[in-house]
């Protein structure tokens, strides 16, 4: 008997985004911001050359959104630290600029791993994990310390696969290990960055 496609994984990144602060918008606010956000994360993919066709169509998470990218040579993991997120943050301070009533901040967090899929859209224990990190409870906090346009988070994977290795614009000090998150019966702690430079940041795996 053969296996049913959904339960068969494909490998993505996953980048995961928040709009802080949302509840405190009335809904044609939100709806605004929702709209923004989109096109502010197609700008930022395609900054660094990741196109439609090497990803899937974003998400919505209501007041986020969940980005999957497939892997192909032409979206390389290390693009998205060093190309797509910057930009967002710079994209975010643009339109703060020139729409202060409709600025906002976003947490972000980027994982690897296997993803399923059915009807409803994409599902499985790693989406699970870049979910639990862009909602946990110290990037939050970490948002509220600063005045950066966005803080990022990164998986161990993430870490292990790419960071680690000091990729060609990508600062392996200006991340510590410092959000903890735990998924099931696992505890995860994931890597802080933030574009003021995260390297001062104090290291909480005590």
């Amino acid at each position: 008997m053969s296996t049913p496609a959904h339960h068969v994984p494909l490998h993505r990144v996953m980048v995961a985004v928040d709009i802080a602060g949302s509840t405190t918008r009335t809904n044609p606010a939100r709806a605004r911001l929702r709209t923004v956000l989109f096109e502010l994360l197609d700008e930022a993919f395609l900054a660094g050359g990741i196109t439609k066709k090497f990803r899937d169509g974003f998400v919505d998470r209501g007041d986020g959104a969940l980005c999957l990218v497939r892997p192909v040579d032409q979206a390389p993991k290390p693009v998205l630290l060093t190309t797509v997120v910057p930009t967002l943050a710079e994209l975010l301070d643009k339109h703060a600029e020139s729409h202060p009533e409709l600025a906002f901040r976003l947490r972000v967090a980027v994982h690897a791993g296997e993803v399923h899929y059915d009807s409803r859209g994409p599902y499985g224990e790693d989406v699970d994990i870049v979910c639990r990190f862009v909602d946990a409870r110290e990037l939050r906090r970490q948002l509220s310390v600063t005045t950066a346009p966005l803080v990022l988070v990164i998986s161990p994977e993430m870490h292990r696969s790419v960071v680690r290795h000091g990729y060609p614009g990508i600062d392996h000090t200006a991340y510590s290990q410092a959000v903890p998150i735990k998924v099931g019966t696992q505890r995860l702690r994931g890597w802080l960055h933030t574009p003021e430079g995260a390297g001062g940041q104090e290291d909480m795996t005590a």
